[in-house]
């Protein structure tokens, strides 16, 4: 885990190891004494193990691809006995720890604990994503966590879709420009993960279950943001929530779900009119596409926000060019 609320990456890669036939180097340097576990491949298959890995204080997340692989921690391995909670984007594994047995198929997850030994058997090519949680800081939330190990996560639980998507914080800079962010983004995964844990939704709690509620919102509308009609109930029924919460969540952050969408929509407009490889398309055709049904209203707004017209941002471009 990183220090003095800094975000750490790193990646760590099988490829350059196999380019130069090191495969046992890259499972002693990398997997014995850096990531603490054994890994043999199965079934013959070639060794492949590619993660990026993000830090923070208190918190660390690691997600990439693995090959058919069996992975044991031995007590020599362990050095902490904080979790980690394993969630299969894709592929299926078997988790063998404290007597229990726990199948997991993509979209589920599993919690392990580091604190005692286990083996993880993967037996088809898997993307995984990997939290590791402190102890700690999840033991007054949830005393019971160790009768949660090797059980599984259904993937259809509403708790871990949040805590998954609002992970996704991790690939912004902007979110993790600070070490306060940073240290808020630590705090709500373990927010969340005492919630998927069965804690019950204390004051302080809720704290983690709106950034995760907030980011889901955004989310789902940027994907939706070039739907001329999109509306705050269109959002409500897909998040499952209501109109109201809605507007709250936004109005907490000091803006509205219509300053957002419009904003959005905006972004969307200037990069594509200042993008070379659009400069040969109507501008009007770019105001739709970006989720504009009124090209008059379109022409005040963007002239509102960037202080010049959609014309003008497109000369710019092309003489930057």
């Amino acid at each position: 885990m990183a220090d003095d609320d800094e975000l750490v990456q790193l990646r760590v890669s099988s490829a350059p190891f196999a380019a130069s036939g090191q495969l046992d180097a890259f499972r002693e340097v990398w997997a014995r004494k850096m990531l603490r576990y054994e890994i043999e491949p199965l079934d013959g298959q070639p060794l492949h193990f590619d993660a990026l890995i993000r830090s923070l204080p208190d918190f660390t997340m690691a997600s990439g691809s693995r090959s058919p692989m069996l992975t044991r921690r031995t007590a020599e391995h362990i050095n902490h006995d904080d979790f980690f909670l394993v969630v299969f984007a894709d592929g299926a594994g078997e988790l063998n720890e404290n007597g229990r047995v726990a199948a997991i198929g993509a979209g589920e997850a599993v919690l392990s604990s580091n604190g005692s030994p286990a083996s993880f058997a993967i037996p088809v090519p898997s993307r995984t994503i990997s939290y590791r949680l402190r102890r700690d800081l999840l033991r007054p939330h949830v005393p019971n966590l160790d009768d949660l190990v090797a059980r599984p996560i259904p993937g259809d639980s509403q708790a871990l879709r949040l805590l998954v998507g609002y992970s996704r914080a991790l690939n912004d800079h902007g979110v993790l420009g600070t070490a306060g962010l940073r240290r808020a983004v630590s705090t709500h995964m373990h927010d969340l993960a005492a919630l998927l844990f069965g804690a019950r939704l204390e004051p302080h709690l809720a704290d983690g279950l709106r950034a995760a509620r907030l980011k889901a919102l955004k989310d789902d509308i940027l994907q939706r943001i070039t739907q001329s009609s999109l509306s705050v109930g269109e959002i409500a029924a897909s998040q499952q929530i209501s109109e109201r919460y809605i507007r709250q969540l936004f109005a907490d952050e000091g803006t509205t779900f219509t300053d957002f969408v419009r904003e959005a929509r905006l972004a969307r407009a200037w990069q594509m009119l200042t993008d070379p490889r659009h400069l040969h398309r109507p501008i009007h055709v770019i105001a739709f596409e970006s989720g504009f049904g009124d090209l008059s209203y379109f022409n005040r707004a963007f002239r509102q926000r960037y202080s010049m017209t959609p014309s003008d941002a497109r000369e710019i471009a092309r003489q930057q060019r």
